[in-house]
């Protein structure tokens, strides 16, 4: 595969037929925005009113199209006819690693969707864009978590050094996942208008199961998923 300057993911998707599937996801080295080249004509169901979020922030006149459907047409289309739970080869290659698992295509395409969601353009999604840039395939929900977490602490030490409060109880996070999972409700219905099999909506319901769990997991103050990492470090006393 060509060398470029940009990051790239390839997923691979090799079937039980033996049919395989390559998609090329290009990012911003810089700004992690997806670098996409826009369709002629876009399906109606990429229009920002179809069942629009309740809290999007864009308007018609200006963005006539949501920007996560409109890249997300030529994965919906190839998917549409397949099952949530056929079996696939799911190979990720970047640059600087390579990942492979026997997996559901709902989960492969799960894993391609969160890059792509975050990355295109949504006002609300994009709020997680930093943890495309360590993006993770396949991982749990222990290592969502401390990605998540992670990276918003993170931001909150940058926002210090520039003079403004930071949020060390993670109440931002919180409110940034129930924003999410409203973006993920109307994300569900739009793809569930369309007519074919449910491996691309199931991809989506996967994103969402963590996007609550992470959400669940802060408000009630159970982060010990991921606390007894620091249990014997000597710093919890």
């Amino acid at each position: 595969m060509v060398e470029k300057e940009n990051l790239v993911f390839y997923y691979t998707f090799t079937k039980e037929d033996g049919s395989i599937k390559i998609f090329e996801i290009e990012l911003n080295q810089q700004t992690l925005e997806l670098i996409h080249e826009p369709f002629s004509k876009l399906p109606v169901w990429t229009e920002l009113e179809f069942n629009k979020c309740p809290n999007c922030p864009l308007n018609k006149e200006q963005t006539p199209n949501c920007p996560v459907a409109t890249n997300i047409v030529e994965m919906v289309e190839i998917f549409k006819d397949s099952k949530s739970f056929e079996n696939a080869t799911v190979q990720i290659t970047t640059s600087q690693r390579e990942y492979r698992k026997e997996a559901s295509l709902q989960q492969g395409v799960s894993s391609m969707l969160g890059i792509i969601m975050v990355s295109a353009g949504c006002p609300i999604l994009s709020k997680l864009r930093p943890m495309v840039r360590f993006h993770l395939p396949f991982a749990s929900t222990e290592e969502t978590i401390y990605r998540a977490v992670s990276m918003y602490l993170v931001n909150q030490y940058f926002r210090s050094q520039n003079g403004i409060d930071p949020d060390w109880k993670l109440n931002g996070l919180m409110d940034i996942y129930k924003k999410i999972h409203n973006v993920n409700i109307a994300f569900f219905n739009r793809l569930s208008s369309l007519k074919g099999k449910d491996a691309n909506v199931n991809a989506l319901i996967i994103l969402d199961n963590f996007a609550n769990y992470i959400n669940f997991s802060i408000d009630r103050k159970k982060l010990s998923k991921i606390k007894w990492m620091f249990d014997n470090t000597g710093d919890q006393k």
